[in-house]
């Protein structure tokens, strides 16, 4: 993050042995900015109700607006207006940190005719490119510089072509969310085939948004899909509730307490992260799922496990924040792709734990977290959003915890700390916190 957007830091203050309380989390980051983009190449009007608004999902509907796709917020809901394909041949698209915007928003260019110039914010210009530009590459798309692997670059598209395309899935399954959002505007059926896909529930939740948005995809197996040709329709579309911000309080409940997160079920969910919901079972929590919305009960005390979250690597971050209070080691594997996030997201969370007194052990795709008594200390976030927000929860129950650039939380939840003061404040008999829509 920009030295010049920090903020002072951020004390945590330990929550009441009895929190019980009711939150509303904003909208789901994914989805909004999926939905963006699947709006923007529609025909018509969509109005996107509860979206997300961030640092990166504004980034996203900006990108969108320099494509000359048209997006207006009003009174909380977006407005797009598409007319089914990339309507400018020129733009400067500036990405900022949105990940999202830097893979999906190229592949849609591609669709299109002309010359279209990416760039972002240093974070994001480190971070990789290649398999998708090679991709469009191999689909009739030429980049400037010709052998370009991140951003800037400009990209001369025209169209795509469909046809067989491999590559591989490891590194991040954004990649292949984006070339199978721009494959109905090709001019042939796409047959894609992936190697050892990651995060396999946000492939899921894009075929899913693709066809509430009238173009479908087939899964063959794990690793093929194929895509024809066809058209998107406007609609209204409601955005979820983020599953991945909601972890951050559901594992508050897991240090103590009760913790409901109003409006997010698991039944149905399009996001993968509500599966979080299960490991946190296995460490002793109860989980309901009520009308109002996901509850969880921490127990007496929690226990540790071995888990592989290649599904849900958002959340790992969760778990380790909370992993030294469990009577028990807590492994966490298969997460080797989050060492390429907005930060080394293992080598970060290993510097603060031990800033906090808390052994651990790592390698190329694996933590481990030992049991402990934390002390209190500065928590410096890396600029990354989530290991502020995952630290946040350990500092309700260690006293003198510190999270260093707390705006850095902006990225998605900008509201964050509004939101954790409730929890810092203990029970919620009054409803306020339902109130709050965000």
């Amino acid at each position: 993050m920009d030295d010049t957007r920090r903020t002072s830091p951020r004390p945590i203050q330990p929550a009441r042995p009895d929190l019980d309380v009711r939150v509303r989390v904003p909208g789901s980051k994914s989805i909004t900015n999926r939905a963006l983009l699947l709006a923007g190449l529609a025909r018509g009007t969509s109005a996107l109700h509860g979206a997300l608004e961030a640092g990166d999902t504004l980034a996203f509907a900006a990108g969108l607006r320099s494509l000359g796709i048209e997006v207006a917020s009003e009174t909380g809901d977006l407005r797009v207006t598409g007319g089914g394909r990339i309507p400018v041949a020129e733009a400067d698209v500036f990405c900022a940190e949105a990940g999202t915007a830097a893979r999906f928003l190229v592949a849609a260019a591609a669709t299109g005719e002309g010359a279209y110039h990416f760039d972002a914010a240093p974070q994001l210009r480190r971070r990789p490119l290649a398999i998708l530009l090679d991709a469009l590459r191999a689909q009739g798309s030429r980049t400037e510089p010709e052998d370009a692997s991140g951003m800037p670059f400009t990209l001369r598209a025209r169209g795509l072509a469909g046809g067989s395309l491999r590559l591989p899935g490891g590194t991040s399954s954004q990649f292949i969310s984006a070339l199978l959002m721009a494959a109905p505007l090709g001019r042939a059926p796409l047959d894609l085939r992936v190697d050892g896909l990651v995060s396999r529930p946000y492939v899921t939740m894009t075929l899913r948004m693709m066809a509430q948005f009238g173009a479908g995809a087939e899964a063959t197996g794990d690793d093929r899909f194929v895509v024809s040709p066809g058209t998107y329709a406007a609609r209204d579309y409601t955005i979820e509730p983020d599953a991945s911000t909601a972890s951050y309080f559901f594992a508050a409940a897991a240090t103590g307490g009760r913790v409901q997160v109003l409006g997010l079920h698991r039944k149905d969910a399009l996001q993968g992260d509500v599966a979080f919901l299960d490991v946190l079972e296995a460490m002793g929590c109860t989980v309901t799922d009520e009308p109002g919305g996901v509850r969880v009960a921490g127990p007496a005390s929690l226990a540790g496990l071995a888990v592989d979250m290649a599904d849900i690597s958002d959340t790992f971050m969760t778990l380790a924040a909370i992993a030294p209070l469990a009577t028990s080691p807590v492994t966490i594997t298969a997460i080797g792709n989050v060492r390429l996030k907005e930060s080394d997201r293992i080598a970060a969370v290993e510097v603060n734990l031990r800033r906090l007194g808390v052994r651990t052990e790592s390698g190329t795709d694996w933590l481990r977290v030992f049991p402990a008594t934390p002390r209190g200390a500065h928590i410096d976030p890396h600029g990354d959003h989530r290991i502020a927000m995952a630290f946040s929860v350990l500092g309700l129950r260690v006293p003198g915890i510190v999270v260093d650039d707390p705006a850095c939380v902006g990225k998605t939840c900008p509201k964050f700390f509004d939101l954790w003061t409730q929890l810092e404040q203990g029970t919620d008999p009054t409803g306020q916190i339902e109130e709050e829509q965000y």
